[in-house]
């Protein structure tokens, strides 16, 4: 009776929980950056996609930056961007220092996937071609070239947390 009870509980509060944003990192290069963006999808309830070509996950400094948040978070590998978006039922939107719309000017939804290019190489250009309305830039100073992979993704996600409210389960 106990454990029927605790079951029912457990799936009350998964049924509260806010449908999850995806991150996507397009051939992500620097295992610390994509271990800490592990974290911070790991507090903020995000599913992480890795696109490939990118480094071996199962590198030592990956693992080491993502400290034990690996198992909190569903990550899966796909060998290609377009085709992923091509079958896309959700709004995706891109971040890039080449875009001139403000993140702040979209309108994010608890299902959104949130794409971020490579840290040398950014996002390709039939990415840009195929879809120039969905990017979005971090404002920074002129000079500045950009800026650090996981923080990019830290502030995005944040900024399309606080514009839901922070839906936290009850």
């Amino acid at each position: 009776m106990r454990l029927t009870a605790a079951l029912l509980s457990a799936a009350a509060s998964a049924a509260a929980l806010p449908i999850l944003m995806k991150i996507i990192l397009f051939q992500p290069q620097i295992p610390q950056n994509t271990g800490n963006i592990v974290r911070t999808c790991a507090v903020t309830g995000c599913d992480l996609v890795l696109v490939r070509p990118g480094f071996s996950t199962s590198n030592r400094w990956l693992k080491r930056a993502g400290l034990d948040y690996w198992e909190g978070v569903n990550v899966s590998v796909v060998d290609d961007l377009e085709s992923l978006l091509d079958q896309a039922q959700n709004h995706f939107f891109f971040f890039s220092s080449k875009a001139s719309r403000r993140y702040t000017d979209v309108s994010y939804t608890s299902s959104d996937w949130l794409i971020f290019g490579s840290e040398t190489e950014g996002l390709p250009q039939t990415v840009f071609e195929s879809w120039p309305e969905r990017f979005v830039t971090l404002p920074m100073l002129p000079e500045a070239r950009c800026l650090n992979l996981a923080t990019s993704v830290g502030i995005a996600i944040y900024e399309a947390w606080r514009q839901q409210d922070f839906p936290l389960p009850a």
